[in-house]
């Protein structure tokens, strides 16, 4: 079995309530009509209820009266959630008017819900900017405790299993900052070693990557990635961690032997934290095009309750595996608490 099989699975035998928005959008109804065949998850699908079950004949789909539909304009929890949106963000300058209207936004509505505990994640993006997937679930949801910002890793599942774990590395942060200071970076780190433990099933082995080994060059880059390895060791002393390293050093062992020896991670990294953003997304695309590896993601990290963001050119395949992965997440953090 696969990873993504491994990851669908788990979600089948702890199944998670997972909201989908954007409930009228074509991919999003065909990807929640299987999700709902195959029991991966509860779906919750906010839109017009009879626009969608229109759409939905339409399309052929015969499952979606085993999800939940809900009007975000029409519901017995309008006002409930109305008050807690006010509530939340009164000292922003939130009025109940206001209030009243955003619970309408299914974005807003979908965060009402996971905080109000009526869903455990979210998905959306096939129609939404990220700005606007991400601005609710930051004014919501927030971050989890000791996080201050939210990143995004990819799983990097490749055709040479002598890599990573038996062929799987976890990458960050491919998707959200472009240059972490160190404090940042660490917690990039810590949220990556989660994300490996929730999604890969094992115990991250975390390599900081610089263009420099153990003192190999001298920079303020390298500074930062020193200093972000002895932050992470302060935040999570019992994790595998060292840094800095350069890609090979990190992944391959006879390299290690010779830049890094004795350490406990240089040569067999299963967790990749890259020192930029470009870095990050520039290494996680070549990897994809010149070794054929499936890149899956991004998965953001750091929020106190799953929310995905969707590329607008996702497929309902997309789809479906982040919602696996969402529910999957969700099942970790409640494992935490």
């Amino acid at each position: 079995m696969g990873l993504i099989e491994d990851i669908v699975a788990r979600a089948k035998a702890n199944r998670q309530r997972i909201v989908l928005p954007e409930g009228t959008e074509e991919r999003t109804l065909k990807a929640a009509d299987c999700l709902v065949a195959d029991g991966v998850a509860d779906i919750i699908l906010l839109g017009n209820v009879d626009e969608i079950n229109s759409l939905a004949e339409s399309f052929g789909l015969g499952n979606i009266a085993g999800a939940t539909i809900i009007d975000p304009k029409d519901h017995e929890k309008k006002q409930t959630y109305a008050d807690l949106l006010f509530r939340l963000r009164q000292s922003k300058g939130m009025t109940p008017e206001k209030a009243l209207q955003l619970v309408e936004d299914p974005l807003y509505l979908a965060c009402l819900m996971i905080k109000s505990g009526d869903a455990d994640g979210e998905i959306a993006g096939a129609r939404n900017t990220t700005g606007n997937v991400l601005r609710p679930a930051l004014q919501i949801i927030k971050t989890v405790p000791g996080v201050t910002n939210v990143s995004g890793a990819f799983l990097m599942i490749l055709k040479d299993k002598t890599y990573g774990e038996n062929g799987i590395l976890v990458f960050a942060d491919c998707a959200v900052l472009p240059n972490p200071t160190a404090s940042e970076l660490a917690q990039v780190a810590v949220s990556t070693a989660q994300t490996a433990r929730a999604l890969v099933g094992v115990e991250p082995r975390v390599a900081m990557l610089s263009f420099s080994t153990k003192g190999s060059a001298s920079h303020e880059m390298v500074d930062k990635v020193i200093e972000a390895t002895r932050l992470v060791r302060e935040m999570a002393p019992d994790l595998q961690i060292d840094g800095e390293l350069q890609a090979d050093a990190a992944i391959v062992e006879k390299v290690a032997i010779q830049k890094a020896p004795g350490s406990p991670v240089a040569g067999k990294a299963n967790v990749l934290v890259f020192p930029t953003l470009e870095v990050g997304n520039i290494s996680y695309k070549l990897v994809q095009r010149l070794a054929g590896a499936e890149a899956v993601g991004p998965i953001l990290q750091g929020m106190a309750a799953p929310v995905n963001d969707l590329s607008r050119g996702c497929s309902v395949d997309d789809i479906y595996k982040m919602v696996a992965i969402a529910s999957n997440q969700a099942i970790a953090l409640k494992n935490a608490k």
